[in-house]
């Protein structure tokens, strides 16, 4: 009995060790991280986003970022902080916070801000998910990532992370908050905006351009990838009226700073970088490697620096793309080599010869967190010195019906000549003027991708689709450069 109650205690103690005020709520809550945890393991979780998402090539981008971002945490409820503000070169429309104050915001959504007060709403709202402990509350309950992270280097297995801590901290770029703490991340971004003196509408007009997104997803141009780690806006607009109301009752003059805001992302890379390889419709190019691909009409074409992704519409089936490091042998051993130790058990394989390249392709079968048991056609295709992966995935009872789609795919991979090659460009970011008898329309023919709608450029400049643009007003068009 005396041990059974000596337990009790401990229990007790522990319980009450791990229940803390929350900074910015003044609510008690269980934590099983430290402040020291916190900081320590968004220090690790910070040199994989800039490993594998690298930042964005622009000092004064970064440092403008920097010091709206920082002007916010100083407001903040945690004001201690080792803060931190970056920019990361990546495409997708999205921002993200890790635990100990370091906050990321993806070049991809800056042209989707209308303002220095938009900009202000997003990170501010990232500010909240630290200064509430979000993050820290979703590792307390989900450590380890989901399908996303398994998706990575699955077939080149010396690529994934090796240490639990930075599985960990892998595990905390996927998370996906609840309605609950979204809501509590606006009303604080609300509070940070305004304390700071900017316009606290704009992260009700930050939050519109989301909701505008998510109805143009079927036809915008890499959106609305920000709904892959927060929910859909819906009605979040209306539920922070009245924190708006407040923070604007009595604060004085509160600015927008559209100009300056669109002075700082004229030029911005908008899209993929050539270097790294882009998207034009479903075809991806890369100007350095010198090699094309094309994916089947409508999948979603994501592209990182360690590999492309390719997902079908509403079916679990993808296909990826990725350097083989360091092959040794002939492409049929490095084949079954590497992929017998990712795990992969071989059906059936054979040559191919593909667009004059040399290489081997085979179905294998194995099994993926998320999906279950899973086969897949990969081809290993030698080109330029080096070996490439290019495989398709689905569920087994769904691989047969993917097969031909996989098959055009692996068919596709060309190389590109010099002149091919030197013809990329990227797509940038450029504020023009709206003349007389500009539509969204007539803009959006001005981009170099015919993926990039009537609607992109609208909601871009925080107009709805249906209206149409002024003449004289300042917008942000895609055009090459």
């Amino acid at each position: 009995m005396r041990s059974r109650t000596a337990l009790l205690v401990l229990t007790l103690l522990a319980w009450v060790a791990a229940c803390a005020t929350n900074p910015a709520t003044g609510e008690k809550q269980i934590s099983l991280m430290s402040e020291a945890q916190e900081i320590q393991l968004g220090q690790q979780a910070d040199q994989q986003v800039r490993q594998e998402m690298g930042l964005y090539n622009d000092p004064a981008l970064q440092e403008y970022i920097r010091t709206v971002g920082l002007k916010l945490a100083r407001v903040s409820e945690r004001p201690d902080l080792p803060w931190h503000f970056a920019v990361v070169d990546v495409p997708a429309v999205n921002a993200f916070a890790l635990p100990g104050g370091y906050i990321y915001i993806t070049r991809g959504i800056l042209p989707f801000l209308d303002s220095e007060a938009q900009l202000a709403g997003v990170l501010g709202h990232e500010v909240g998910h630290v200064t509430a402990r979000h993050a820290a509350q979703q590792y307390t309950s989900q450590t380890g990532a989901g399908l996303g992270l398994a998706l990575l280097s699955i077939f080149v297995p010396q690529t994934r992370p090796s240490e639990p801590l930075a599985e960990q901290a892998a595990g905390l770029l996927f998370l996906k908050y609840g309605r609950d703490d979204e809501l509590q991340a606006d009303q604080l971004g609300v509070r940070y905006a305004s304390r700071g003196g900017w316009n606290p509408e704009g992260v009700q007009e930050m939050l519109t351009t989301l909701q505008r997104l998510d109805a143009a997803s079927g036809s915008s141009k890499g959106v609305p990838n920000w709904l892959s780690t927060h929910p859909a806006a819906e009605d979040r607009v209306q539920k922070i009226d009245a924190a708006v109301r407040q923070a604007s009752a009595g604060a004085g003059t509160l600015v927008v700073n559209r100009p300056e805001y669109l002075q700082h992302i004229d030029g911005v890379i908008y899209g993929d970088e050539p270097s790294e390889g882009i998207v034009r419709g479903n075809t991806f190019l890369h100007r350095d490697l010198r090699l094309a691909i094309t994916f089947p009409q409508g999948w979603e074409i994501q592209n990182s620096k360690q590999q492309v992704l390719a997902k079908a519409p509403e079916q679990e089936r993808y296909m990826l793309l990725e350097l083989v490091q360091q092959p040794r042998g002939s492409v049929q051993q490095i084949a079954q080599s590497s992929m017998a130790n990712a795990g992969w058990r071989q059906l059936a394989g054979q040559p191919l010869s593909v667009n004059g390249l040399s290489g081997y392709v085979g179905t294998y079968q194995g099994s993926m967190q998320g999906l279950g048991v899973v086969e897949t056609l990969a081809a290993h295709i030698a080109y330029n010195n080096q070996v490439y992966v290019l495989a398709g995935l689905a569920p087994a009872n769904d691989f047969r019906g993917a097969e031909s789609a996989f098959e055009g795919t692996i068919r596709s991979f060309r190389p590109l000549t010099a002149a091919e090659a030197e013809n990329i460009r990227p797509s940038r970011v450029d504020v023009y003027t709206v003349r007389e008898g500009d539509t969204w329309a007539s803009l959006a023919r001005r981009a170099p991708d015919p993926a990039i709608k009537p609607s992109t450029i609208a909601i871009m400049n925080d107009h709805d689709p249906s209206q149409a643009p002024r003449p004289g007003d300042r917008v942000k068009i895609i055009v090459e450069g």
